[in-house]
């Protein structure tokens, strides 16, 4: 497997000083941890440098699983003059700055890649100043972003760049990463097995975290290895990755959404909980699970929708932590609840005939007639008294004359909807039986 940080030589004694990520950096793409998708012997990155043809790219991923680390690689096997700006730090100025100097090394021979990290904190009229230095090849633009480029990139900057997804590292990655460390250090980290897989699982599939917390342990003096308790102790945990106004946020809530439409509430509530964790507003969390239940569970158990909105109002009540109780037990019952969309779907098809018919008037026999204006136009007569009628049902049709019955409640053979698929059945010959006899 490649390596994201390379063994390098013993260091000398004046680079000691320098942090391990730096010291542990590769030295050739070969050399890079993971990536192997977009690394691998056929993977995108390998067929462009093979073929000399290396177009701008996006580098979408999280922390630490070598964004920078490749970008500056690339620009070794190509030639190309590496600079690194990024987003946060860097204005107009500076870019015109880093276009000139880009320019006078194009009219010199060599060409540039330029890096950006956190591209996608730059506005729409910084990104499209990158747009004309790209087309006539003054720079290869490499962006690097935490966030979806689909959301936060301009269209005219994704439509000249490749987009490259980097996927966090995995506990293969990140034990090979450990001994790289171990290696340069010269010496094995003192935990046992235990606390060993405990610090990999703090750095949560970023490298260069681990990298650090590998640096802490080993300046601790210690006279014998430490379990996974005393590790704990000496290290907080670090916090998952979770942006509440980012990529981060739609993706669980997604997935939540998802696992219990799919009747999982085992996956319903680690994704509830992950959430949380992560700092989302319960509220939020009670909002949407109040729309599951009148996306997904509908009328096939109407119950569900009473209790989401009990367990919202528990949660004002109680506050947390107490009331997340109430929120979990939501997610329980509704990933147990029979699905039915069909009162959702019914919604839709009824918006949609209505946007499309505009404003065609009610059928004149159900309007009101409180002027005798009204009444010689017609409006109220005819109109069949449903209590009046047998088995208190008239039949009559109440969409406009010009456009016909129509049928947009489909119910499903689930839960409380069976009930309600009896009941129409019985309408409809209702219905029949009056046409029949009219």
């Amino acid at each position: 497997m490649a390596d994201l940080f390379s063994q390098t030589e013993p260091p000398v004694a004046e680079g000691r000083h320098r942090p391990l990520a730096d010291r542990l950096r590769p030295k050739s793409l070969d050399e890079v941890i993971g990536q192997s998708h977009i690394l691998g012997p056929e993977a995108p990155l390998t067929v462009m440098l093979r073929s000399g043809s290396l177009s701008s790219l996006i580098f979408w991923g999280p922390p630490g699983v070598g964004k920078t680390t490749i970008a500056r690689l690339l620009a070794d096997e190509t030639d190309l003059h590496f600079v690194q700006i990024s987003a946060i730090f860097t204005g107009v100025p500076d870019l015109r700055k880093v276009f000139e100097a880009a320019k006078i090394r194009r009219a010199n021979g060599q060409g540039t890649l330029l890096f950006v990290d956190e591209i996608h904190r730059f506005n729409k009229a910084q990104q499209d100043g990158f747009l004309p230095h790209m087309e006539d090849g003054t720079i290869l633009l490499v962006g690097a972003t935490t966030e979806n480029p689909s959301f936060e990139l301009n269209a005219a900057v994704m439509s000249r760049a490749q987009v490259l997804v980097l996927e966090r590292l995995g506990a293969e990655d990140l034990e090979n990463l450990a001994q790289r460390a171990e290696a340069e250090l010269g010496k094995p980290l003192p935990l046992d097995e235990d606390a060993r897989r405990q610090l990999l699982d703090m750095a949560d599939g970023d490298g260069r975290a681990l990298l650090n917390l590998v640096e802490q342990v080993m300046a601790w003096r210690l006279d014998a290895p430490l379990d996974a308790q005393a590790l704990g102790a000496r290290l907080s945990k670090r916090a998952a990755q979770y942006d509440k106004s980012g990529d981060g946020h739609y993706n669980l809530i997604s997935a939540l959404h998802k696992s219990v439409r799919g009747s999982d509430p085992d996956a319903s509530l680690y994704w509830f909980a992950r959430m949380l964790e992560g700092g989302e507003d319960p509220r939020f969390l009670a909002r949407r699970l109040t729309r599951m239940a009148v996306e997904d569970i509908g009328l096939a158990d109407p119950q569900a929708q009473a209790v989401c909105l009990q367990g919202w109002e528990t949660y004002e009540r109680l506050g947390s932590p107490e009331g997340e109780l109430a929120l979990a037990q939501a997610v329980v019952y509704l990933a147990l609840a029979p699905k039915s969309n069909g009162a959702y779907v019914a919604y839709k098809a009824a918006r949609k005939s209505a946007a499309k018919t505009g404003s065609l008037m009610p059928p004149k026999h159900i309007l009101n007639a409180p002027t005798r204006m009204m009444e010689d136009q017609g409006y109220g007569a005819g109109y069949a008294y449903d209590h009046d009628a047998e088995d208190g049902f008239s039949g009559q049709d109440y969409f406009p004359e010009t456009m016909g019955r129509q049928s947009f409640y489909k119910p499903v053979e689930r839960g409380f909807e069976r009930e309600l698929t009896k009941r129409l059945s019985y309408f409809e010959k209702l219905r029949a039986k009056r046409e029949g006899q009219g």
